[in-house]
């Protein structure tokens, strides 16, 4: 993360009035600008201001719906920045860090998983590495048989197992700005593979079939890569697990197209 980029977040989170607008979000995810104004001690113009200097930052996503503006909590700066903080600066601010990082990490969960990210590449290479197993294997370790196209079916593949399924099919496809398709199918393969529980795998195989969004937005020498991950029930098992992911997944494909290499893998407890 440049070291502008990490300003403006700390800049955006100095003032408590906004930080007051992410303790909002924090409680209830996707609000109105309308819905934001409720209870504060802050005129409707004032509060545009904090949220403009937020979206600056990354730290709020708008999202469109109909005539509706939705402010969504965004963690990928804080996720970005926490662990060079931790390992450089003082006791305080790492606190003052972790804890934020805690907060954003346990929103209150909508109906929907929405996560925004920026990458120095171009829309055409962030495309490719959506699509071709050459990237999805190395950043995400799956990979897909499909040719694209609206209405086309995936076979997904990922470690020792594959999910060919007739709803798990492209939806929209237009190349180098916008990708959609349902999410794949749970089944006892995938409990065994990953080495789940079963019963809770068969739980998330009764819940509707979720679809995942790629929005790029080309921005100069980067893209602004929006990912949104919905139709899910209230309360949603696989929306829980899903959000816990998809931080991880979009960091290594950030990494991979900035500097050609992956994220290290984690080390276990213990080990040197």
């Amino acid at each position: 993360m440049e070291d502008d980029a990490v300003d403006e977040v700390f800049k955006a989170l100095a003032d408590p009035s906004r930080r007051l607008l992410l303790d909002g979000l924090n409680a209830h995810n996707g609000q109105t600008l309308r819905e934001l104004c409720e209870g504060l001690d802050m005129s409707r113009q004032a509060v545009s201001k904090h949220l403009a200097i937020l979206e600056a930052a990354n730290l709020v996503t708008i999202r469109r719906r109909g005539r509706e503006k939705l402010h969504y909590l965004n963690a990928e700066p804080i996720n970005a920045i926490s662990d060079r903080w931790i390992n450089r600066y003082d006791r305080g601010r790492v606190h003052a860090l972790a804890d934020l990082k805690t907060a954003l990490e346990s929103a209150t969960m909508t109906d929907e998983f929405v996560y925004t990210t920026y990458i120095k590449t171009t829309d055409r290479l962030l495309w490719q590495a959506l699509i071709d197993p050459a990237f999805t294997d190395r950043y995400w370790g799956a990979s897909f048989d499909t040719d694209w196209r609206p209405g086309s079916e995936m076979v997904w593949h990922q470690q020792n197992w594959s999910s060919k399924d007739p709803a798990q099919v492209v939806l929209e496809s237009d190349p180098y700005r916008k990708l959609s398709y349902t999410w794949h199918t749970f089944d006892p393969s995938f409990a065994e593979t990953f080495e789940m529980n079963p019963d809770e795998v068969a739980a998330w195989a009764r819940e509707p079939r979720s679809k995942v969004t790629f929005e790029l937005e080309p921005r100069g020498e980067i893209v602004k890569l929006t990912v949104v991950h919905d139709g899910f029930p209230s309360g949603s098992a696989v929306l829980a697990g899903i959000s816990e992911g998809w931080p991880g997944i979009l960091a290594n494909l950030k990494t991979l197209l900035e500097t050609g290499e992956t994220l290290p893998e984690p080390k276990a407890p213990g080990k040197s």
